[in-house]
């Protein structure tokens, strides 16, 4: 019984002194790790909705790019920060979901090592080919590798990124042929299939919607459920006879594991007022990103949902990057 009661009243002042803490947070600038080069899809992600975000919390918010060992250095450096709401994580599902099952002993544990806050955003992926493929989309794409009989190379982001992984699942549903060619990043894969050395790119839409409104590129297919307002005249993956293949990659703020309830609240409610700003809308509808918020229940339901779904799409591929 006295175990009991010296419990509750350490679970009390816990409580009170995180309550307390939260009504005078933020009382300094707050940072946040991106654990990418600048540039990318995830940087540009939480570079246009920081600005808004530290006004509405009345601070300021420094992003701090801290690339290496494919974002583990940054989500490392986040897991073991002070849990007062300072150092917060700019997460990427490639790294945080998909990143532990390709390793024998994995670093970290997405929903134990740190605490969900809230997405930020979703962006669909895009298969886009070089103009001379005679695929123009999935359902011709599907047809021509059964009538070439040999697999079409497509390049990702890199071995175990979230393109890659699209590609397998598409090769796991259709049984197309399909070969993976890994580069250090969508950029440069793009380049290549701008140039003709490969003929098809998996990647986001950010990378490559200028090159498909220019005709540079083919779009033939889009993950999402529906068309996408960017890319009106592209088909879904659905539309190609691919039927439930939805899938999107996201980004989202992490804060360390323990932080205050009440802090981790207080950044997603006003995180959520930010996503719905015209300006704010419009700055990551250009970089194909559809604006989430959702609370840290949701959020922490998507991750365990992906965690389910992408393990054994990692273990069918066989990708090992030890």
């Amino acid at each position: 019984m006295v175990k009991a009661i010296l419990k509750f009243i350490l679970w009390s002042l816990t409580l009170s002194l995180g309550l307390i803490h939260a009504q005078t947070y933020p009382a300094k600038p707050i940072k946040i790790i991106v654990p990418y080069s600048p540039g990318g899809f995830a940087d540009s992600g939480v570079r246009a909705i920081s600005e808004a975000l530290g006004t509405r919390l009345g601070t300021s918010i420094v992003i701090e790019n801290r690339p290496g060992a494919s974002g583990v250095i940054g989500v490392m450096a986040v897991s073991g920060a002070p849990a007062d709401g300072y150092t917060l994580l700019l997460g990427f599902d490639g790294t945080l979901i998909t990143y532990p099952y390709m390793v024998s002993k994995p670093p970290f544990q997405v929903l134990k090592d740190l605490s969900a806050i809230s997405k930020i955003g979703d962006s669909a992926m895009v298969l886009a080919a070089h103009p001379s493929l005679p695929a123009k989309n999935i359902a011709e794409l599907i047809d021509l590798s059964r009538q070439k009989g040999l697999p079409l190379p497509y390049g990702s982001s890199g071995l175990g990124s979230t393109p890659h992984l699209a590609g397998e699942l598409f090769k796991a549903r259709t049984n197309v042929l399909l070969e993976h060619i890994a580069y250090k990043g969508g950029g440069q894969a793009t380049i290549d299939t701008l140039g003709g050395q490969i003929p098809m790119v998996f990647t986001t839409l950010a990378t490559v919607q200028q090159y498909i409104k220019s005709g540079k590129l083919n779009a033939l297919g889009v993950t999402s459920a529906k068309r996408l307002s960017a890319l009106p005249d592209t088909p879904t993956f659905i539309e190609g006879g691919v039927p439930g293949f939805v899938l999107s990659t996201w980004i989202g703020l992490f804060a360390p594991p323990a932080t205050p309830k009440a802090i981790l609240e207080k950044i997603q409610t006003e995180l959520s007022k930010v996503l719905v700003t015209p300006s704010v809308k419009e700055r990551l509808a250009t970089l194909g990103i559809e604006p989430s918020g959702n609370t840290h229940e949701q959020f922490v339901e998507q991750i365990s949902s992906d965690l389910a779904m992408w393990g054994p799409i990692v273990k069918k591929a066989n990708i090992n990057l030890d």
